[in-house]
């Protein structure tokens, strides 16, 4: 128990960390439309959501992205890459990692698109072709 105690004591986590509007993106654990809604909900919420995913997951936080625009619900403010460490518990060592954020917020006309969505009842605002 004293280990855990120390090492919860000495963790350091940088402070953009626990964005409440940030979704890390797994293309394993949800289906895509899981996260092109949350999306929708936290812009609704926040204004804008910062997308992050690693490796595999990148194309998936692309697809998200590009959907929201497609559908005039969201503008890209923001993109960042970068590589991270990541310890490979199969191998024992650090592996390195691609990982994307974007970030992106609501369009001028992104209520209007959701309201009209909700009296159409489908409440995800996706228009149909």
């Amino acid at each position: 128990m004293e280990q855990i105690t120390e090492g919860v004591n000495n963790l350091s986590v940088a402070a953009d960390s626990f964005k409440k509007n940030r979704i890390q993106v797994s293309n394993t654990k949800k289906p895509l439309f899981f996260y092109v809604n949350l999306a929708k909900r936290y812009m609704q919420q926040y204004d804008e959501a910062e997308l992050s995913a690693l490796g595999m997951a990148i194309a998936t936080v692309v697809t998200i992205a590009e959907i929201l625009k497609n559908n005039g619900l969201a503008v890209e403010k923001k993109i960042m890459t970068s590589m991270v460490d990541v310890e490979d518990e199969s191998r024992g060592r650090p592996l390195q990692k691609a990982r994307i954020e974007i970030l992106l917020g609501k369009t001028e006309n992104f209520d209007e698109l959701m309201a009209a969505a909700t009296q159409r009842g489908d409440g995800d605002g996706e228009q149909q072709s």
